[in-house]
């Protein structure tokens, strides 16, 4: 986000095929083959992606977001059983940053898509210690998983860029079953995240929920041109054990860093932060191949530097044993990761 204090999102965040899959579905009900085949290969979401283990950039899914809600005439890219018409969003920026506080602002976003939603309906649930935007279904309506957290994560990013600072979350509730990709939520929501909740919601401590700043037209229109790159990704990065230990390996010798040189950093026992790792359902190992992958991603397809090259920046002897990690990884070979 533009205008803002804090660090941006790291570059180097990727999530897996798998987490986009349900708004690929969507999409194929509004294109035909043909028109599916050439927005996918003008966003660089080429073939080789589609597997279980492959990654897309936030790069690949601002293009493809950008193209398809033009070309689709629905800004939410048949997320939704009714179209969401072009300039909606628009509409909404104008009206939320017409209020005075974020919780007004908050409340201004659940009334807005009541007036535009079929199947569901936003509360907005103010409590002591939070207040929650719920979305309540009308009747037996199928969960879209990309659809609701895309929803969810607009209202946290019109909130953060009407604060001027990313908003703090308190929790992240979904009404469907852990998927395998659940990690990469972490990396879209700034907390803890629970599937299998009775009903999808987000929720905030009202105490930390100030004035709006004040917001041109000129700032408008920037956060439009640039959707969703300036609010799909968190820029927190300490929100899970994990998240810090890739924190603090992006900022140090990281192909030379140990499990005790991260302890050490994060004050704490090698055993505890082993122990911590595991509650996040990862290994420092497993942390470390992920920049290891999310980097060589990057110098893919930035085209710039040759396989070789990358293969020995992110750590291997020959360009053979990085071809097999990378494809340990991803499932596909550094080649197809070229930007096309």
């Amino acid at each position: 986000m533009r205008n803002m204090t804090h660090v941006a999102p790291s570059i180097l965040s990727t999530v897996s095929s798998t987490f986009i899959d349900d708004w690929l579905v969507a999409l194929r009900s509004l294109y035909t083959d043909a028109q599916m085949a050439s927005v996918l290969h003008r966003s660089g979401m080429v073939a080789e992606h589609n597997q279980p283990n492959g990654r897309v950039t936030l790069d690949q899914i601002v293009r493809l977001y950008q193209s398809a809600a033009v070309e689709t005439g629905d800004e939410m890219m048949g997320l939704w059983s009714r179209p969401i018409r072009p300039r909606a969003l628009q509409h909404l920026l104008t009206s939320v940053r017409e209020a005075a506080l974020l919780s007004s602002a908050l409340y201004r976003f659940s009334t807005f898509w009541n007036l535009l939603l079929d199947d569901y309906q936003f509360e907005l649930i103010d409590m002591d210690d939070r207040l929650e935007l719920t979305l309540k279904p009308l009747g037996p309506a199928p969960v879209q998983r990309f659809g609701h957290m895309l929803i969810l994560k607009l209202a946290h990013g019109l909130l953060s860029w009407l604060a001027g600072y990313e908003v703090p979350v308190k929790a992240v509730s979904f009404a469907f079953a852990r998927p395998e990709f659940a990690p990469d939520y972490a990396i879209i929501f700034p907390s803890p995240v629970r599937f299998g909740a009775a009903a999808t919601s987000i929720a905030f401590d009202p105490a930390r929920l100030g004035p709006v700043q004040a917001r041109t037209t000129a700032d408008l229109d920037d956060f439009l041109k640039n959707a969703p790159r300036d609010w799909i990704f968190t820029s927190s990065r300490e929100h899970t054990q994990s998240l810090r230990v890739r924190a603090y390996l992006s900022q140090a010798d990281w192909n030379n860093c140990a499990l005790a040189d991260a302890a050490q950093a994060m004050h704490m026992t090698p055993r505890t932060l082993m122990r911590r790792l595991d509650a996040d359902g990862t290994s420092f190992q497993a942390i470390k191949d992920g920049l290891r992958r999310d980097i060589a991603i990057r110098d893919l397809q930035g085209g710039r530097k040759s396989i070789e090259e990358i293969a020995q920046d992110v750590g291997f002897s020959s360009a053979a044993n990085f071809h097999r990690a990378f494809h340990r990884w991803t499932g596909g070979t550094p080649r197809s990761y070229r930007q096309r």
